[in-house]
């Protein structure tokens, strides 16, 4: 097919926007107003989604579905898709381990065809260029590479198997947003001390250390709600591989912390370790 219908599940800041880079080579780009917020809605029609109103609607017109939601989400969702007898291309794109996505890929096929996908990077806006790493059966992969040819979505298909992708993503994941929790405690342990500027100038000093970056400690807060589920996921991956999790658990525990901090664009590093302080 050389320009499918394509419909986005659901169009979040991530899922618009990668969505609207799939826009350049689909015929089109669908969502399902069911159940969605104003938010959502308001994402949607800035990049130009068009709108069905049920999920069987969606399901009926998309060669390919792209699942970008919340990671406890993502099995129900691929049910919910499953149910409406869909025989396309299902792009598991969430942030989950590579179990729960092989049984995803037991939920939807043989009907569909299930391809893997792990979203490194920011939303592709502003210049930002993530990269969808993706793993699966070859055809299948094909046809996804293609939807982003010449976008700001880079692809790499790493090979065959269903969790590959998966697997990259949240290991990768459990490195990045660790690191970013360690950092907002060790700013906040030296600003109880009155020392957290030297600590950040001791940091800048020796290079990448994502200490002499505390401006994003805020952005770690905003986008706490997502991040912890996606922690808990990479430890369950550690267990699974015989490793051990706590580190990561840890993390997400501190991270729920910031729950409340969901879309508070206008927060500030000391409200966000004022927060951590007192959750």
């Amino acid at each position: 097919m050389d320009q499918p219908t394509v419909g986005i599940l659901h169009p979040g800041s991530m899922g618009a926007a990668v969505a609207a880079c799939a826009a350049t080579n689909a015929a089109s780009i669908v969502w399902c107003e069911a159940g969605r917020s104003p938010a959502s809605a308001a994402r949607a029609a800035q990049f130009g989604l068009t709108a069905v109103a049920t999920l069987p609607e969606l399901a009926d017109r998309s060669d390919i579905v792209i699942s970008l939601c919340p990671p406890a989400a993502a099995e129900d969702v691929a049910r919910d898709v499953a149910g409406h007898g869909f025989a396309g291309v299902y792009v598991e794109a969430n942030a989950i381990n590579p179990e729960r996505a092989a049984r995803i890929a037991g939920v939807l096929e043989p009907t569909a065809t299930v391809v893997d996908g792990g979203v490194v990077g920011s939303p592709p806006v502003r210049g930002k260029t993530p990269t969808l790493y993706l793993s699966g059966p070859t055809a299948a992969t094909t046809q996804v590479e293609k939807l982003f040819v010449g976008t700001a979505v880079r692809t790499k298909t790493l090979g065959i198997e269903v969790g590959q992708a998966s697997a990259l993503k949240l290991a990768y994941a459990s490195f990045q947003k660790t690191s970013r929790v360690l950092v907002a405690l060790a700013i906040g342990l030296a600003r109880e001390h009155g020392v957290d500027q030297e600590l950040i100038e001791v940091a800048s000093r020796r290079g990448g250390s994502y200490l002499s970056e505390p401006e994003y400690i805020a952005k770690t807060a905003v986008r706490a709600w997502r991040w912890g589920p996606e922690l808990e996921e990479a430890a369950d991956m550690l267990a699974a591989a015989g490793l051990p999790p706590e580190m990561l658990r840890a993390a997400a525990s501190t991270l729920a912390r910031w729950n409340d901090a969901k879309d508070a664009r206008e927060l500030t590093l000391a409200d966000a370790l004022n927060r951590l302080v007192q959750p």
